[in-house]
């Protein structure tokens, strides 16, 4: 029972906070993570990280797939991909390469999309220059 790992879209489900559950800290994790209860601290890395309707996060969240269903008050960055479900509410900042935000849902904050933001686009000025 306790040693059984699921595997998910997300990879494995490793990390999960329950319902009546609530911690304090950071969390890293190189698989998925599900919170149900309440985290007081971040989500400093993981592969997928959900929270669920009833979840609610008091901190920033970075991970590659991102989905919410429930509250968080803090900035997400999702390096793949960001949903925000109907009754989902998030107050901060979002980055993420895709983003979709469902009708109901409540977002408060700015949002950035871009797949690498390191990339520069360099152009050959001799070619522009009218002689």
């Amino acid at each position: 029972m306790f040693g059984n790992k699921k595997e998910n879209e997300f990879g494995i489900m490793e990390t999960v906070i329950g319902a009546e559950s609530s911690m304090q800290g950071t969390i890293r994790s190189k698989n998925s993570i599900r919170i149900d209860g309440k985290l007081d601290g971040e989500i400093a890395e993981a592969n997928g990280v959900i929270i669920g309707e009833t979840g609610q996060v008091q901190g920033d969240i970075k991970g590659n797939t991102v989905i919410v269903g429930g509250k968080v008050t803090g900035n997400i960055t999702a390096t793949s991909t960001l949903e925000i479900l109907p009754k989902a509410q998030v107050y901060g900042d979002l980055h993420s390469a895709l983003l979709t935000i469902s009708e109901g849902a409540t977002f408060e904050g700015n949002c950035v999309m871009s797949t690498d933001k390191n990339k520069v686009i360099e152009m050959n000025v001799e070619n522009t220059r009218r002689r």
